[in-house]
């Protein structure tokens, strides 16, 4: 190298710096560990209950004409762009949508608050399971009979039918009548989210290193259990009426604008696209990774094991309405019912009942857990990429910076297991996963398909991956994906409006209504928070910041040190903010 030239000098800084920067930033051990990672991400618990019910609540397979469009021209796109975003910047959220447009930075600040929302009422779900999974060690299941002091005086005498589960899931909740009525703490459930939260913090600690391992696991885990199911089930009495629900379409239902925003918010929730914890997981990625590889490894297994849960589950609903003698469309469950109301139908068939309820409930600890690993990844991620150094001066090691994340989100959580849990549970919920995440998709659509812009999107592809992605990723990003995410925010609003919350016939009163609100804009309220932020740090008149703040950051990301010498020695406000 000719260090004469003061460019190749400036270059060979450059080169150096982006080493030590490498050399820094943990990467994953091998690339499949971020595969799993992020298929485990994507396949959740969502998966198993969320995707089945919201099926059974759309009318069937009309259900699954919007969600396979979704997946296609949403999707697929999306989780592109943030993984491209992710590698490429090498940041947590926050950062990267810093530096990809700075007057939408709050967005990344708002994907990292709603992971942390989602996470300190998700793993109430990981609690349940282990309270079923723990009922489950003994040679007769709690909901084999009915000589249970809680059961009701309808419990059926003959096991397996929905009453008899359904009395064994309220014993669980014992919830009270409303949310006006708190009632007082379930000690079981609270030492089990604290033993969840236990499991969570030693799988995490140690960052990639650990959750790379631990992947292998309970990434692959999953899918033996449900083929086992799908297996039985498919035998049962019943269970062909199950799956015909499940796939013949009732036309008259895609004429409901409900059906549609719940598939596109499916979509959203089921990859994970908009909570950030994709893009954390990929800023530790090689530079050189093959992200389409990853994009279509990712969001193809999800909906494949989405459409393999819907089997396993309407089989069963086939099996139900054979033993009550009542339609499959008349059965009546709700929410995360599905998981612990119709599932556990399955077991008592099954030769050597107890083990199988062992292994599934085990299943459902491991879908959790890696969802669970991601959100507070967002968390710890965005936190060391923005305030590192005085962290890690208080708390020395990113190790207790974990603890003190896992610690918050559990304390949070304390009142999803009290009676009234339920319904906080269901409040949180509505108003996170479905209107807070399509608000943020779309800031998060305009701010890098749009203001980071699709050229310079696919330049980074080019410069990683040696391609640029095809016509249809770029029509998708240009057009598709902004125009479909701004009606469904129109729609979701209007739906709000008119359909308040519920849990099964319980109606939200008015005031509670008012705080999910409150959730969803503890999330989104980032969003204009952070671009007043912006607006007043810069110096200029209005139109100059306002320009200033919506460019690239070009010597934040540009990997041509040239354009830092020339872009830093202009003295236009434009490129002041950019050094």
């Amino acid at each position: 190298m000719d260090l004469g030239n003061p460019k190749n000098a400036i270059n060979g800084i450059n080169k150096s710096m982006a080493v030590e920067e490498e050399a820094g930033r943990p990467t994953w051990s091998r690339q499949i560990e971020f595969t799993l990672a992020g298929i485990g991400c994507a396949v959740g618990l969502g998966n198993i209950w969320r995707f089945p019910y919201l099926c059974y609540r759309s009318g069937g397979g009309a259900f699954l004409v919007p969600y396979l469009l979704m997946l296609v021209v949403l999707g697929i796109p999306l989780l592109h762009m943030e993984l491209t975003l992710g590698q490429y910047l090498r940041r947590g959220p926050v950062l990267a949508l810093t530096k990809a447009c700075p007057l939408l930075k709050g967005v990344g600040m708002a994907t990292v608050a709603i992971s942390f929302i989602m996470c300190t009422y998700y793993n109430v779900i990981i609690t349940w399971a282990l309270y079923y999974m723990f009922s489950s060690f003994q040679s007769e299941m709690l909901w084999d009979n009915c000589n249970n002091t809680w059961n009701t005086a309808n419990c059926t005498d003959r096991k397996g039918t929905l009453l008899l589960l359904a009395s064994q899931y309220y014993k669980v909740l014992e919830r009270t009548s409303g949310v006006e009525e708190t009632g007082t703490l379930r000690w079981e459930l609270f030492l089990l989210l604290l033993l969840a939260w236990i499991l969570v913090y030693l799988c995490i600690f140690k960052g990639v290193k650990s959750t790379g391992k631990v992947v292998y696991f309970t990434a692959l885990f999953p899918y033996v259990i449900l083929l086992a199911l799908l297996i039985n089930n498919v035998q049962l009495p019943g269970a062909i009426d199950g799956i015909r629900f499940f796939i013949i379409p009732e036309w008259d239902k895609l004429l409901s604008v409900e059906v549609w925003i719940n598939a596109a918010a499916q979509i959203f929730n089921s990859i994970g696209i908009g909570f950030g914890s994709l893009m954390a997981m990929a800023s530790y990625n090689s530079y050189n990774n093959n992200i389409l590889k990853d994009t279509l490894a990712i969001s193809i297994t999800n909906s494949l094991t989405s459409i393999l849960a819907g089997f396993v589950i309407f089989s069963a609903f086939g099996y139900m309405s054979h033993l009550q003698n009542v339609p499959v469309s008349e059965i009546a469950v709700d929410g995360p019912g599905l998981v612990f109301v119709v599932y556990p139908q399955a077991f008592v068939t099954m030769p050597v009942a107890p083990l199988w309820a062992v292994l599934f409930f085990f299943m459902l600890l491991c879908l959790g857990l890696d969802s669970q690993f991601a959100m507070v990844e967002v968390m710890v991620t965005s936190l060391l990429d923005s305030y590192s150094k005085p962290i890690l001066k208080y708390l020395k090691r990113k190790e207790f910076l974990v603890l003190v994340v896992c610690s918050a989100a559990f304390l949070l959580g304390i009142p999803n297991v009290m009676q009234v849990g339920i319904y906080v549970f269901q409040l949180m919920d509505h108003y996170t996963a479905i209107v807070s995440i399509m608000f943020l998709a779309f800031f998060e659509v305009v701010g890098v398909c749009w203001l980071y812009g699709v050229k310079r999107l696919s330049s980074n592809l080019l410069e990683m991956t040696g391609k640029r992605p095809n016509i249809f990723f770029r029509v998708c990003w240009w057009v598709i994906c902004p125009v479909l995410i701004t009606v469904s925010v129109i729609l979701v609003f209007s739906v709000i409006q008119f359909e308040p919350v519920r849990y099964e016939d319980y109606i939200y009163p008015a005031w509670s209504q008012g705080v999910g609100w409150l959730i969803a804009l503890a999330s989104i309220i980032w969003i204009p928070l952070a671009a007043v932020h912006t607006l007043w740090l810069l110096p200029g008149s209005f139109t100059e910041v306002l320009y200033a703040s919506l460019l690239l950051l070009q010597s934040s990301v540009s990997h041509d040190p040239s354009e830092i010498i020339l872009i830093c020695s202009s003295r236009n406000i434009s490129d002041y903010y950019q050094c």
